[in-house]
């Protein structure tokens, strides 16, 4: 039996035909009251699944249980991949395929990601729904997804060649499955992993509560993807055969200058969410504030065992939300505390020159090599003030580029920051630089106003 509201919407979805067929990604989001952010490139139309997959039908489901609307979140430099609406279910289309990517102005890099970019499309969806992702494989290898920390049925995990067959190059496969949990997850291959995770394939999967408590509401939710490249400066291509000694550290495929700050009002309540499938721990540290550690991907943590933190250590192969009151107003860097990891491009193989007096080679190797310029006796804030002495190599940015409002920020790499303001006209354009109260910045005052310099007894 079924309804007469059901089935009058169905009768008006034959009457409309290849109209509705046009229409319905639009008018189901706008009923789940979340419009996803449009991508940079248009992603391809779902296409039927090869016949190996088509060959076994889903079981009946249940009527579609109601819509539930949720605040959708952000993926800096990032993008939310549309759905459509398919009998109740929630179909998404991903193709694995080779991508360029501008890590900052001057470095472009070709990576593999999906629907063109990397990480690829943030994918929402909430507790219950049903969703049916098709997957296209664009690359010239086989591949797969895996579902990182869903729960679901044992075939649909996504890892080749023991649940399920490697999609083949030029194939499309289909993955089906109800959520049956609320947090954040990801997505990436579990085929050739040491390759096809380490150029880029990876991506958010954020599912929200369909009846959220109080303590789950935010009003600014952020997703935040470190990862690290090896990319030796004057190429474009990451090199998955390298293990530790990485050069390039990314938050969402952007170094530092070229992320894009985060914005919130004052007395927002902010979520980060992190995922990390790189081969090391980046422990994220956020400026003046603290936050709550409030899951894991093994889902939430009950308020009462949540504990208080100002860096937190996201894993490999882990994901990790914080929350937080945004009540201290300022430009606030947000950065993995790993030394190397807030700084771009550099070599690891050269001698330590620290302290050393270089004068006497740069005179004799100067009249051979046009502009040569001896760094790195002083530390490494040398290599930003000389940028614009030598010749730059190509594709590839000096180690800490960015300006601020009082000179150089001697940071790069895995650095951005949240700017918090009392009076935020939009969360989509950026206020500039933070306009500080009188009096609240460190100032130059003469040795003599100091008190005396005490040191430790011999």
């Amino acid at each position: 039996m079924i309804s007469r509201r059901t089935w009058m919407r169905r009768m008006a979805l034959v009457a409309g035909g290849g109209l509705f067929g046009s229409k319905v990604a639009a008018l189901a989001q706008s009923h789940e009251g979340h419009i996803p952010t449009p991508p940079p490139p248009a992603p391809p139309a779902p296409i039927a699944p090869s016949p190996q997959v088509s060959a076994a039908k889903p079981a009946a489901r249940k009527r579609e249980r109601p819509a539930a609307t949720y605040n959708p979140v952000v993926t800096p430099d990032g993008w939310t991949l549309p759905f459509r609406r398919k009998d109740g279910v929630k179909e998404f289309h991903l193709s694995a395929e080779e991508c360029e990517r501008e890590f900052a102005p001057g470095m472009k890099v070709r990576c593999w990601g999906y629907n063109g970019t990397t990480p690829g499309p943030t994918i929402e969806a909430v507790e219950g729904d049903h969703v049916r992702i098709f997957v296209t494989n664009r690359l010239p290898e086989a591949t797969s997804v895996h579902w990182h920390g869903i729960l679901l049925p044992n075939g649909m995990d996504g890892v080749s060649g023991l649940l399920q067959p490697a999609i083949p190059p030029g194939e499309t496969f289909v993955y089906e499955f109800t959520l049956r949990q609320h947090g954040t997850y990801m997505y990436h291959p579990h085929a050739d992993e040491m390759v096809q995770m380490a150029v880029g394939m990876m991506g958010f999967f954020v599912i929200h509560p369909r009846e959220p408590k109080a303590d789950e509401r935010v009003d600014r939710d952020f997703c935040l993807f470190p990862h690290m490249w090896a990319i030796t400066p004057g190429t474009s291509r990451p090199n998955p055969n390298v293990m530790l000694d990485f050069n390039i550290f990314t938050l969402n495929g952007k170094i530092y200058p070229g992320t894009t700050p985060m914005l919130a009002k004052l007395g927002d309540r902010v979520r980060f969410r992190f995922a990390n499938i790189s081969m090391t721990s980046h422990p994220m540290h956020f400026h003046g504030h603290r936050f709550w550690v409030s899951e894991t991907d093994g889902g939430r943590i009950p308020p009462s065992a949540r504990w208080p933190e100002t860096t937190i250590d996201v894993s490999t192969g882990t994901t990790r939300a914080v929350e937080f009151v945004a009540d201290n107003p300022g430009d606030w860097p947000l950065h993995c505390h790993k030394t190397h990891h807030a700084m771009n491009a550099m070599s690891h193989d050269i001698p330590n020159v620290l302290g050393t007096d270089q004068e006497a080679i740069e005179k004799e190797i100067s009249p051979l090599v046009q502009g040569y310029r001896a760094m790195g006796s002083t530390g490494m804030a040398e290599h930003s003030m000389h940028a614009g002495h030598h010749p730059a190599l190509p594709n590839t940015v000096p180690m800490m580029t960015g300006m601020g409002p009082f000179g150089m920020i001697d940071m790069g790499g895995m650095f951005t920051m949240l700017k918090i303001r009392e009076n935020l006209a939009s969360y989509d354009v950026d206020p500039g630089w933070f306009d500080h109260p009188r009096g609240t910045v460190a100032w130059k005052v003469a040795p003599s106003a100091a008190p005396p310099l005490a040191r430790p007894a011999k």
